[in-house]
């Protein structure tokens, strides 16, 4: 997914009254202002009352269903385009975004959450750095997690949660990590 897609399906969206924030690796790089990794997909919280446009509007490209778990999410792909995720939240009445949960919870993404950014040099809307940080947490980051909160803490100044300081930490050489190992005694 290239910073040109990304914002190609963005214009599509609002040309078809859609607003959409980016989340995600590609919320990451808006909120620094550059292109830090590959991205495989591009993630997007919307309204959900707006999924009947968004399908039609990206059908129309050649994006079709590929997962549907709504109201939490659903996914649209395009064989050479690649793969949208949609995070659909209700605004409340103070302009929070509510997400259901598996489960019968919910996630609130705080009024204060949705910000901007930019990709490819263009301003976008996006989820602020602290809500990014905060959607990373209770499970098990992979690299690519890693890389995208401590790329927010250093460049956004947002504190890291305790299970990516400990990251951190290795990255950055804890004692004891880059000492030559020990020789067996003869």
């Amino acid at each position: 997914m290239t910073a040109e897609r990304v914002l190609e399906i963005l214009d599509a969206l609002a040309r078809a009254g859609v607003r959409a924030w980016v989340d995600g690796g590609w919320g990451v790089d808006a909120l620094v202002g550059r292109q830090t990794r590959p991205h495989d997909d591009l993630d997007l919280v919307v309204a959900l009352a707006d999924v009947g446009t968004i399908r039609a509007c990206l059908g129309e490209c050649g994006f079709g269903p590929a997962e549907d778990e709504q109201p939490v999410r659903f996914v649209l792909r395009h064989a050479s385009l690649g793969q949208l995720d949609f995070h659909t939240v209700r605004f409340d009445a103070e302009g929070g975004g509510v997400q259901p949960q598996p489960g019968g919870a919910s996630f609130r993404y705080p009024p204060e959450g949705f910000v901007g950014g930019r990709i490819g040099g263009q301003a976008v809307e996006c989820i602020s750095a602290e809500v990014q940080v905060l959607c990373h947490r209770g499970y098990e980051p992979d690299a690519k997690d890693a890389a995208d909160v401590l790329l927010l803490h250093r460049e956004c100044g947002v504190p890291l949660p305790p299970e990516y300081r400990r990251l951190a930490e290795r990255a950055a050489g804890e004692p004891g990590l880059n000492r030559p190992p020990r020789r067996a005694d003869p």
